[in-house]
């Protein structure tokens, strides 16, 4: 098994005629393969992954506000918090952690990303994680705690270990709700921003830019809630082989009715879509509750997709909606598809015209291409609308990019 290494570049001497000062330029160190000890990486050094590194059960890696650490291109790095193994990267507004790529022209698919696994519940048991790590996750322990993430931004992630087996930016495997996960951004992912296979914790202030994939996707079980979260798309950036989507989210491959249902609990998103006429052709939809999934989501604002903004693709997905075994209440649909804002794709349990008249009825708020919406009367019935409601403090200054 390997051993972290470190490697150090020694302090530097000036000589001058009557003295000699002692200079200390940046040290540079170099994190493989796996942590056998505790771990600090302090921000007066510049920290290199390089390769697959993991901390594994019984060892913390802590990270200090303001620390930079960067992939290596030629060994594409990946950070994997194990079963038991914890991470503490708490940041501030002024200083944030910051995850990116060690190139001089970065651009997304540099490196790997976080990858997070826990020991609480998901309906597959226990798994081995996507993306070419080679470690399992889940457990029976919902309240499992795996760290701190907060004011962490992940730039230039996301790659394919192969064929649909990828990194993503954040990758959540079986996260216990004893995990705090806040302030984190994904900016330009190559594939998901985050990604969540099962578990119950609970992110809040969560911010996806320019995803290649989709921006937020749930998976196996997942049944946390996520509040306040953002994503906005370049028109100009997608998956060539894949839709771009904001939201997709499945009970599993199969639609399988496997416990527990994957049910995801969205309260205040705010999702941009590219909303341009020059956009690739694979921006998809806001939202995509596809297999086998129920879903919860309210007071959300979801703008300028190019294909349709809310869709329920399987039976079973469309009897949980239809029957209010889920809820979506509250919110404010826009497409660019003048055809298709709100679209059920289930053969038997609903149609979309009974959906349209659901979604209206239920206090959400439908417009079109260039229609005009209804704000006053939304927004006053509403309340706090948005990742950002009005009159509330803007959580994105300082530590965001976009």
């Amino acid at each position: 098994m390997k051993k972290l290494l470190i490697m150090t570049i020694a302090s530097m001497m000036l000589f001058s005629s009557c003295e000699r000062e002692l200079i200390d330029p940046p040290v540079y160190t170099v994190l493989a393969g796996t942590l056998t000890e505790n771990t600090t990486l302090t921000a007066d050094k510049e920290w290199t992954l390089k390769g697959y590194v993991y901390v594994p059960e019984g060892i913390t890696l802590t990270i200090e506000p303001g620390t930079v650490i960067k992939s290596d291109i030629a060994e594409k790095g990946a950070l994997t918090i194990e079963r038991g193994g914890k991470i503490m990267a708490e940041g501030t507004a002024e200083k944030p952690i910051i995850f990116t790529s060690g190139s001089d022209f970065p651009q997304a698919g540099d490196w790997g990303g976080i990858v997070i696994l826990g020991k609480a519940i998901t309906n597959k048991g226990e798994a081995t994680i996507e993306g070419g790590i080679g470690r399992m996750y889940g457990g029976t322990n919902d309240d499992d705690n795996s760290g701190v993430l907060k004011y962490v931004r992940i730039e230039y992630a996301g790659i394919a270990a192969f064929a649909n087996s990828e990194v993503n930016a954040l990758t959540l495997g079986a996260v216990g709700r004893g995990t705090i996960i806040e302030y984190v951004e994904c900016y330009y992912s190559n594939d998901d921003a985050f990604e969540f296979f099962g578990g119950t914790v609970s992110p809040k202030y969560l911010v996806a830019v320019a995803t290649a994939d989709d921006d937020y996707d749930f998976d196996f079980g997942y049944t946390g809630t996520v509040q306040y979260a953002i994503s906005k798309r370049d028109p100009l950036f997608v998956d060539g082989a894949d839709a771009g989507n904001g939201i997709e989210c499945d009970n599993d491959a199969t639609g399988s009715t496997a416990t527990p249902t994957t049910h995801p609990k969205l309260l205040n998103f705010t999702l941009i879509g590219p909303s341009s006429s020059q956009s690739l052709s694979n921006h998809n939809l806001a939202m995509r509750w596809r297999r086998g999934t129920n879903f919860t989501v309210r007071n959300s604002i979801f703008y300028g997709y190019m294909k349709g903004c809310f869709s329920v693709e399987s039976d079973i997905t469309a009897s949980y909606y239809r029957d209010n075994q889920g809820n979506f209440t509250n919110n404010f649909l826009h497409s660019v598809d003048t055809n298709f804002v709100v679209v059920s794709k289930a053969t038997t349990s609903l149609t979309t015209s009974d959906m349209i008249v659901k979604v209206q009825h239920d206090g959400s708020v439908i417009y079109k291409g260039t229609e005009s919406p209804v704000y006053n009367t939304f927004e006053t019935k509403s309340g706090t609308i948005g990742a950002i409601p009005q009159g509330s403090t803007n959580w994105l200054i300082g530590w965001t990019r976009f």
